[in-house]
């Protein structure tokens, strides 16, 4: 097999310019973050817009470690074996967001798959000792893939949480080079048995890896079909050198098209942008 040398990175055009995180409120959350040993998906994904949601006292928690069991060639979280599994953590997730006050809160993890419940119970407890210490804070929960097992899942999805979102990723085509331990149709039936089970249910898609138009709207109509209510479009941003290469930057007039074919195609809510990530602005999609 042939192994292909990483490219030169290409240049980032004037709309992907991000603002700097500063300011005393990126400094609080900093600091409650810390001071609880907790990580967020803004830190060890590499979020661009870790500057203004933090400016805004906003962050998403990340649970049950920061090492993942997949290896997904676009992801900058750290792979390998985790060897982290904190009983106490749902209490100082929870602490941490009622000292924040936020009105919103978002919840993710890295995939679990040597856990015999995939997580199960620790994102349950983090989801009900929020609500026991904040009851007015909505949440929103982005978990992983189970695998199919849907025990876990109903476990993820039963503590009250308002929103359940689980993202795709990318386009059909293209699973089983960018998410090589994922399966498109197993993504979906996650997102369509969470729907059955009667939540509000989300996902995302990174764009600029290489799919087309058509597999972009074949994606929306699969959604709309598996009763998906929110889709965020983003575009995708190469980590290192080492991951997925960026093969297109996706222009503004592109993502604005995008939000009305998946409007269209049946989707309540599209949130579609180069700067859009699962969990921005995600306190709009909460009551759609």
């Amino acid at each position: 097999m042939e192994v292909k040398e990483p490219s030169e990175r290409k240049k980032r055009p004037d709309w992907l310019r991000v603002k700097l995180p500063i300011g005393e409120s990126y400094r609080k959350v900093r600091e409650i973050v810390d001071n609880n040993k907790l990580h967020t998906i803004c830190q060890s994904g590499n979020c661009p817009n870790m500057g203004e949601c933090w400016g805004e006292g906003t962050a998403t928690f990340m649970i049950l470690g920061n090492i993942c069991t997949r290896s997904c060639n676009f992801c900058a979280v750290a792979t390998g074996r985790p060897t982290e599994y904190d009983t106490d953590e749902p209490q100082r997730v929870a602490e941490a967001i009622k000292t924040m006050g936020v009105k919103h809160a978002v919840i993710t993890s890295v995939n679990r798959d040597e856990l015999k419940d995939k997580g199960a119970e620790i994102w349950y407890q983090t989801v009900v000792q929020t609500k026991e210490l904040s009851p007015k804070t909505t949440i929103e929960t982005l978990i992983p893939d189970t695998k199919s097992d849907w025990d876990a899942l109903y476990r993820m999805i039963s503590a009250g949480q308002e929103v359940v979102s689980h993202n795709m990723e990318t386009v059909k085509n293209l699973y089983r080079r960018v998410r090589p331990q994922a399966r498109y149709e197993r993504s979906l039936e996650q997102i369509r048995k969470t729907k059955e089970y009667g939540k509000r249910t989300k996902t995302g898609i990174m764009l600029g890896l290489g799919e087309t138009k058509d597999e972009v709207f074949e994606a929306m109509d699969h959604l709309a079909e598996n009763g998906c209510d929110i889709l965020t479009l983003g575009q995708y941003l190469q980590p290192t050198k080492m991951h997925h290469e960026v093969l297109e930057f996706i222009h503004p007039e592109m993502f604005a098209l995008y939000r009305e074919e998946g409007l269209k195609r049946g989707i309540k809510y599209v949130e579609s942008g180069p700067l859009v990530r699962s969990s921005y602005h995600s306190e709009r999609h909460v009551n759609v």
